[in-house]
């Protein structure tokens, strides 16, 4: 476990030279997203213990986006269990983007993934309740318990994204015509496009991941949030399918589990050490924040962090 200054410093050595970085450009597809300003750009690491080291617009609320399909899963894989959700979704790449009607048909209807969009919805399809109101406490209730405070929806996002979720929608019914829904779908794709809604800042990230890294214990009130059990399909999920199309060259050269969302958050954990979260919402063309994916390579290869040990 490298020591608060060397983490200290490798924090601030990142954010020192990557803020300057002009690649990229926000998602426009969502329209709020184009509105946030591109030059916000934080870093935030909490230890598995707690401790936490910051750098930057890390108090910022954005939208954490696809990087709410993490937690969703934590919920559903806690409830049903690892073996039960990969029948129902699998676990492997699609090769295809995230939004893909071709890879459920080529695939017999099956979502192959629960970060992919159609996994996601799946999975979300999936979270314990009798009601999409009971349903959706359960999610906020998993976030907010993962953050250590209260997350709320921004609903500016939220309405954005909801007069845009077209694609998804369909995707969904096309989910349901295969028998890979398991709730009404368009109130899965609604309680999807509201859990993609959700405010948090960098340092709520870092807090997040930090249970992963902690085993699915909260760093610093102590409680159990995920059986252990659990935590590494998590972190596999990670690590297979995190940074969408460009999860290969991720782990290739940083090695670490990561899951990206259009918000601009890339939040990275390191087993039973600390989690990374970055912010900035210029995207490259895979989707993912271009300062925050070198920011966590660059604090990654200063610590010699890489899972695989290189």
């Amino acid at each position: 476990m490298p020591s608060s200054n060397a983490l200290r410093a490798a924090v601030n050595d990142a954010h020192q030279q990557f803020a300057g970085l002009t690649d990229g450009k926000n998602a426009d597809y969502i329209p709020y997203l184009a509105t946030v300003p591109s030059n916000l750009f934080g870093i935030a690491v909490v230890t598995a213990t707690g401790d936490t080291i910051t750098a930057g617009d890390v108090d910022y609320a954005f939208a954490i986006e696809s990087i709410s399909k993490l937690f969703t899963l934590g919920l559903v894989i806690d409830d049903i269990g690892a073996d039960a959700l990969r029948k129902k979704i699998g676990a492997s790449p699609t090769g295809m983007p995230f939004n893909s009607v071709q890879a459920i048909e080529l695939h017999g209807g099956k979502p192959l993934n629960p970060f992919v969009n159609a996994g996601a919805i799946a999975t979300t399809s999936l979270v314990p309740g009798s009601s999409p109101d009971a349903k959706w406490a359960n999610i906020i209730g998993e976030m907010s318990a993962f953050a250590g405070h209260e997350l709320k929806v921004n609903e500016e996002v939220y309405k954005s994204e909801s007069d845009t979720n077209q694609h998804n929608r369909g995707i969904a019914w096309l989910l349901q015509s295969y028998g890979y829904m398991y709730s009404d779908p368009i109130a899965a794709t609604d309680l999807y496009t509201r859990q993609c809604s959700v405010a948090v800042s960098a340092k709520d990230l870092a807090t997040m991941g930090a249970v992963l890294a902690a085993k699915g214990v909260h760093p610093v009130s102590g409680k159990r949030l995920l059986k252990e059990a659990n935590v590494r399909e998590m972190l596999a999920e990670m690590t297979l399918n995190g940074m969408y199309d460009a999860s290969g060259d991720w782990l290739y050269q940083v090695g670490l589990p990561a899951k990206s969302g259009v918000g601009g958050g890339v939040l990275a954990v390191v087993p039973g050490k600390m989690a990374i979260a970055a912010f900035s919402p210029p995207l490259d063309n895979y989707g993912n924040s271009v300062r925050a994916q070198a920011a966590i390579a660059h604090i990654s290869s200063q610590l010699k962090l890489d899972v695989f040990g290189a």
